[in-house]
């Protein structure tokens, strides 16, 4: 049978463009390579224990992502538990810094944390942070090309950050959002990530999710896709696009050929860039995204006998190997009394180590943070992404591609596509919309 439009791939990207595609009445067909849909954003049984592909942080400037939930008929604000603080526990010093995040929602706390915590951090080391974090916003805005080959650290002393704010601050907050040290991450991105916040400070606040991700809106938008006419197979990975003349014409999944007007090409970006290889769809609009570096990622999850901490809350490890981590037995997995996920860092120093190696030294790094887990541990997982992010690092941020290609019949969608976003569920959704309405526009044309 030949569709409309062929996506391969069901993560967020996939998914948006999937469902805004089918409510225009185009034949879809999503091709998923494992057994169930969401990508980064799922979550399942694994020999008895229920994980995710990492604990994820809705921020409440997100424009894309609800309004993709909107459409499938999710209501954001009823799957999402809001935090208004976040912590920072330091192996150096032993202590708990919290700090507010929300001007409008949680202004007490925000004062609190502005004000308080002199134990752990000082009003010197606070006010060293404030011409980082301005000039840093002013330097985005004005010379975006110039901050992306700069590193987090090398603008941080440019601009006299105090030891204690950097190892304290900064560290963990590169480390726990994108696995990268600040030596190693692009200025440019990490101030872009707060830009958005600025138009919106009203809305900045931090949601962890009520449920499995996969539960709470993965499988309820493919459904919807499903309802609106499209077909979408598990467990069918795509080993090739079928390309000819200059065109791609379809794909071959499991042994099967399967054939379309367009094809969107929604994978993480290791995947994508092997099948662009694999499939010899040679062009220099590929040039870019082939160079673009690919980082891994690694996340350890602990079923306990008992919650790690007294509350749910994003919290950032500095001095240790949990970059961020957060304990969800009250939010994301309420059928286990204790329920802690982990970010590691850095993930390459993981990704090819064994899981009870693993394992032990995320215990011992949780006993530096004043963490007593080990005794209490029931289960746990180790879950491993070697290729799915696009490398942070200064001087990489122009070259992803966009959306848009010169090979009729395919598109890009992805977090690592051209976006106003940086690896982000809501640049996976923005990717996803743009990207429909590429296909949409090239359907039309075909159509006079």
């Amino acid at each position: 049978m030949k569709y409309d439009v062929i996506i391969i791939g069901s993560g967020l990207a996939g998914l948006t463009a999937g469902l805004l595609l089918t409510k225009k009445g185009y034949r879809v067909l999503i091709l998923e390579k494992k057994p169930f849909v969401g990508g980064r954003t799922a979550s399942w049984d694994e020999d008895g224990m229920k994980v995710e592909s990492g604990f994820h942080r809705v921020i409440g400037y997100y424009k894309h992502f609800p309004r993709v939930l909107k459409k499938a008929g999710i209501n954001m604000n009823k799957i999402v538990m809001w935090e208004e603080v976040m912590d920072f526990r330091s192996a150096r010093k032993g202590d708990v810094t919290t700090f507010g995040m929300a001007p409008v929602h949680g202004p007490l706390k925000l004062l609190k944390g502005m004000f308080g915590n002199t134990d752990t951090i000082s009003y010197k080391d606070r006010m060293s942070l404030f011409p980082f974090f301005i000039n840093g916003m002013k330097d985005y805005l004005k010379k975006p090309d110039q901050l992306d080959q700069v590193s987090v650290k090398e603008y941080a002393e440019r601009h006299h950050v105090t030891n204690n704010a950097f190892h304290l601050v900064l560290v963990p907050l590169t480390a726990g959002i994108f696995f990268l040290p600040p030596e190693r991450f692009s200025a440019y991105v990490f101030f872009g990530l707060l830009a958005p916040s600025l138009p919106r400070f009203y809305k900045m606040r931090m949601g962890g999710f009520l449920g499995g991700m996969s539960e709470l809106f993965s499988d309820p938008i493919a459904r919807v896709i499903e309802k609106q006419g499209g077909t979408i197979l598990r467990d069918h990975k795509v080993t090739r696009m079928i390309y000819e003349n200059g065109r791609v014409k379809g794909v071959v999944a499991e042994g099967q050929e399967f054939y379309a007007d367009e094809t969107v090409l929604a994978t993480e970006i290791g995947a994508a860039k092997k099948l662009i290889t694999d499939s010899s769809v040679e062009h220099a609009c590929f040039n870019n995204l082939l160079q673009l570096p690919d980082v891994p990622a690694v996340t350890i999850q602990f079923e306990l006998d008992r919650p790690a901490t007294p509350y749910d809350r994003t919290t950032f490890g500095a001095g240790t190997s949990l970059a961020s981590f957060t304990e969800q037995s009250r939010t994301t997995f309420k059928h286990v009394p204790g329920r802690m996920s982990c970010i590691l860092a850095p993930a390459e120093r993981f990704i090819n180590m064994e899981s009870e190696d693993i394992y032990q030294i995320a215990i011992k790094d949780a006993k530096k943070l004043g963490l007593e887990i080990e005794g209490h541990v029931v289960d746990y997982r180790v879950v491993k992404h070697p290729k799915e992010f696009y490398s942070l690092e200064p001087g990489h941020d122009w070259m992803r591609p966009d959306q848009d290609t010169p090979i009729k019949g395919l598109t890009l969608a992805g977090d690592y596509t051209k976006t106003s976003n940086f690896a982000t569920m809501e640049s996976a959704v923005e990717s996803g919309e743009i990207a429909a309405k590429i296909v949409e526009d090239e359907m039309t044309k075909s159509a006079l």
